[in-house]
């Protein structure tokens, strides 16, 4: 079955609930979000009978919630020696509040090494993990480490730095994967190829990593290293290898997460792309019609 579903909102009245609702308005199976605001600490307590209502509301849709998805805060960068205190703690307490909303997966970007270079950067992440996970050990939260674009200082944008990151932390049964299309063509992968991507994937980190895949496309050339999102079949991955992606045999239970920009910055796209990837059918005056709503 297509997990498909994109980023959503968790506010402070209506939380895990409401973020389902925005998903199930897109006609999504899954979905993923922050627990607050990616820019800063501010979180709300979370609500119980909330929690357990979303809970109880997807067991009736028929929603698997441990493909639900929750995303780290930007604000986390284990890379950063002068920030790596406050990014532990502040992981730990992300890993307890995603526990706390029963949702399995965390997706963290693996940080800036902001000019200590990659084998310190490396080190410190492996380091701040290894805090993360022993501060949470009863827990069954398992982070996900974003493939990154490769941006500035960015750890990340290759499978050998993922994979020595993972082969030195002490419990990695708790850590996977979460691709991100974008990303990798930004960083030099080509995704017209992606059978052979996924091959050397496996090759170096093993498939069975993989927990999420953020589908989007890119506004950039591969290898270009910028990092611009674009809505799906509108940028230079394309719609065709975005669907061979999404449908492809081995990643059929990975929950697939859209991540594309908002139509002139604020109607959400995810409903109709959704209805394109289902259908298997490029609209290219997606956008005209999205804005005519």
């Amino acid at each position: 079955m297509l997990l498909i579903g994109s980023h959503v909102g968790f506010k402070k009245d209506s939380q895990l609930l409401g973020s389902l609702d925005e998903a199930l308005s897109y006609n999504e199976n899954t979905f993923m979000f922050y627990t607050g605001a990616p820019q800063n600490t501010s979180r709300n307590v979370l609500d119980d009978s909330l929690i357990e209502r979303a809970h109880n509301k997807m067991k009736d849709l028929g929603i698997d919630s441990s493909k639900v998805i929750v995303h780290a805060p930007y604000i986390i960068n284990l890379c950063n020696e002068n920030n790596f205190d406050f990014s532990v703690s502040f992981l730990t307490e992300e890993v307890k509040r995603v526990s706390a909303l029963g949702i399995k997966y965390l997706v963290l970007h693996p940080g800036s090494h902001v000019g200590i270079g990659i084998d310190a950067g490396i080190d410190n992440i492996v380091k701040g993990l290894n805090i993360v996970l022993d501060n949470t050990k009863n827990l069954d939260v398992v982070i996900l480490l974003e493939t990154m674009a490769g941006k500035g200082s960015e750890v990340g944008s290759n499978l050998e730095e993922i994979n020595r990151i993972i082969s030195l932390i002490k419990d990695s049964s708790r850590v996977g994967v979460c691709l991100d299309t974008c990303h990798l063509n930004d960083s030099g992968y080509d995704m017209s190829k992606f059978d052979l991507f996924l091959e050397e994937f496996d090759n170096i980190i093993g498939i069975e990593r993989i927990g999420c895949i953020h589908i989007n496309d890119s506004k950039n050339s591969i290898n270009s290293h910028k990092d611009r999102h674009e809505n799906i079949g509108f940028g230079t991955i394309g719609f065709d290898n975005l669907i061979n992606i999404i449908y492809n045999s081995k990643l059929e239970n990975i929950p697939k997460i859209l991540e594309t920009p908002y139509v002139d910055k604020k109607y959400p796209p995810y409903k109709y792309e959704i209805e394109m990837i289902r259908k298997k059918e490029f609209n290219k005056d997606l956008i005209e019609q999205i804005k005519k709503q």
